[in-house]
């Protein structure tokens, strides 16, 4: 299983900082997990934020204060690992990042402005390279958490 590494407590995120779900770790403990960031190995943490910018028709990953394309480094990034790790049975992202978004990811235009929502980069390559494992975020386990703790 494929688990966001900020959601696993790694701090790896563009800030320094995690995004640890106590929540997801209890419901798969038992699992074989593996930690996935593509961006903390190319660029380190913290580092530059980056997005999901749509250019000319195509959605790219651009580096907010510099501008730079970093979309064939995360691509092979990514590739990198899926097939370092071709047998897994169920892939949790986290919501709303660049990479990792699954229908959460903003995409912008060049104005910086909010164009959609959609998967991010890591997402649909995960999604393409892992056919029929299915792909969810942090959102469906603490909904799943909270329902379930709601009814005790």
């Amino acid at each position: 299983m494929i688990i966001s590494a900020c959601l696993l407590g790694e701090y790896c995120r563009y800030d320094g900082k995690t995004k640890e779900l106590s929540a997801l770790k209890e419901a798969y403990s038992s699992y074989e997990i593996i930690p996935f960031c593509p961006e903390a190995p190319l660029f380190g943490t913290p580092r530059e934020r980056i997005a999901v910018v749509s250019i000319e028709g195509k959605e790219k990953i651009i580096t907010e204060e510099t501008a730079l394309d970093v979309t064939s480094s995360l691509s092979k990034e990514i590739n990198n690992f899926c097939h370092k790790h071709r047998d897994i049975d169920a892939i949790i992202l986290k919501s709303k990042s660049p990479s990792c978004g699954y229908g959460t990811t903003p995409i912008y235009n060049q104005n910086k402005e909010v164009i959609k929502f959609a998967n991010g980069i890591a997402a649909n390559m995960l999604e393409d390279f892992y056919k029929g494992v299915k792909i969810q975020d942090e959102n469906y386990i603490e909904k799943k958490h909270f329902a379930n703790t709601s009814e005790a």
